[in-house]
């Protein structure tokens, strides 16, 4: 044992010259009957006999100093912290959202709410530009009243009314078109601007086989002119949006939203009313509800641009949403000409026919004398003198069958066939029979001619 060690521990230590010894025996003695009699003694004794334990290092007092450098580096810290999220947030890099992300989405991209926020704002940017395009057109929109004398001795009445679009303003004048059914009759025509306005108007053309008219305003308070697109790269599905006076000036300026149904669709015109198709037109068809009063108004696409003359509806009870409008690129040319020389010129040929189907089969027999296999073509009731027919031979109660490769079969595929696919000046090979007989004759298309009355059930060409 280390002396020193139990000299501190010595009971009497006056006592130093005793045997060593002794004074362990006696140390040792001590010990042992004290562990026996208090057992919660000071552990100073334990660690008198435990010799090989460590001694503790005493603990050293803390630095004041050290603690308050520690509390301010902490605040700065935070504020910087602080400092960062506001220029994150601020900069968009950080944004707050309702939605927290979940386990499954944190280190993916979340692009949910940006699409949402990115649709929506589209969406409002699409329908202010709707609206902004709809108020344009609806500007150059106009009502038109067809004013009718009874006699001699009365006013003016209102016999019908439609729509226009004011399509052109030029030195002074303005210019409009509209359907040739709404003007048909008046014996004078008035128009109702979009601002209430009303001017008289003076009729430049008609053309009854398209169903198109112009007329001509004073061009003083007209400010603003329709913007006419194209049809011919519309598409089904597209949206359209139809404006005009439905019902008359107590709907004026009305607008109906719909799609392009349906492309180059095929609608028969009974023109004169004598119960027999006239014309077959070409026209878009859309959903857009387009009622009595519309006629003549603007058929517009999403930019504002018109790309049809509303001209008709189908007015069945079992038929809902089907109208339909005159495509705008076959409407320019002929409102060019109805406004330059107030008619539209087309292939001449210079008779008045039926079909062959309206002929009674003993006629068919006896006074035409057709083969058996000739069922098909018309009827030729009468051949205007000095017209491109009668200077090619035909004759009274020929038959015509085709025009070159094209086969006949009414006037309604005569007057298709023409005006589609010929113009004034070209040459066409007729087939034809007489008395039997097939023939051809070729003859050069003309400028249409003023013809004699139409006679019952026939039309003229």
């Amino acid at each position: 044992m280390n002396r020193e060690n139990d000299k501190q521990f010595n009971e009497n230590p006056e006592e130093r010259n005793h045997d060593s010894s002794y004074e362990q025996e006696q140390s040792f003695t001590e010990d042992r009957d004290r562990a026996s009699d208090q057992i919660d003694e000071t552990p100073q004794y334990r660690q008198a006999i435990q010799v090989d334990e460590p001694t503790r290092q005493p603990q050293q007092p803390k630095q004041k100093g050290k603690v308050w450098t520690s509390f301010i580096s902490g605040i700065a810290g935070g504020i910087l912290v602080l400092a960062i999220v506001a220029i994150l947030v601020f900069t968009n890099v950080i944004s707050f959202s309702t939605n927290a992300a979940s386990p499954s989405t944190m280190g993916t991209k979340n692009t949910s709410s940006t699409e949402s926020s990115n649709k929506a704002l589209a969406t409002q940017t699409s329908t202010a530009n709707l609206t902004n395009a709809i108020q344009d057109a609806s500007a150059a929109v106009v009502g038109v009243e067809n004013l009718q004398q009874r006699d001699l001795f009365s006013e003016s009445e209102e016999a019908g009314s439609g729509s226009g679009v004011i399509y052109k303003k030029e030195n002074g004048k303005a210019y409009i078109v509209t359907n040739n059914h709404v003007v048909d009759g008046a014996s004078s025509l008035e128009v109702t601007m979009a601002n209430g306005q009303k001017e008289k108007a003076t009729l430049l053309g008609t053309d009854e086989i398209s169903d198109l008219a112009v007329l001509e305003i004073d061009g003083a308070n007209v400010d603003t002119v329709a913007t006419f697109g194209t049809s011919d790269d519309l598409t089904v599905g597209q949206q359209a949006i139809a404006i005009g006076n439905p019902l008359g000036a107590e709907f004026a300026g009305s607008v109906t939203q719909g799609i392009i149904s349906g492309l180059d669709r095929s609608v028969a015109v009974d023109s004169n009313q004598d119960g027999t198709e006239d014309w077959v037109t070409e026209v878009l068809q859309t959903d857009a509800a387009i009622n009595p009063g519309n006629s003549g108004g603007a058929l517009i696409n999403a930019n504002g641009e018109v790309i049809g003359i509303n001209s008709m509806k189908i007015a069945q009870e079992e038929v809902e949403g089907i109208g339909f409008a005159i495509p705008i690129d076959a409407a320019k040319p002929l409102i060019n000409q109805l406004e330059t020389s107030g008619k539209v010129e087309r292939p001449y040929i210079g008779i008045g026919a039926v079909s062959l189907d309206q002929v009674p089969q003993v006629n068919v027999q006896q006074t035409l004398n057709l083969p058996e296999d000739v069922t098909q073509g018309v009827v030729l009731a009468q051949v205007v003198d000095k017209s491109p027919a009668a200077e090619a031979g035909l004759q009274q109660y020929d038959v015509v069958t085709k025009i070159d490769d094209q086969d006949i079969t009414s006037m309604v595929d005569l007057r298709s066939y023409l005006y589609s696919d010929k113009k004034i000046g070209d040459d066409v090979t007729v087939t034809y029979y007489r008395e039997g007989k097939k023939q051809t004759t070729k003859l050069t298309l003309t400028k249409e001619q003023t013809t004699a009355n139409d006679q019952p059930a026939q039309q003229q060409q």
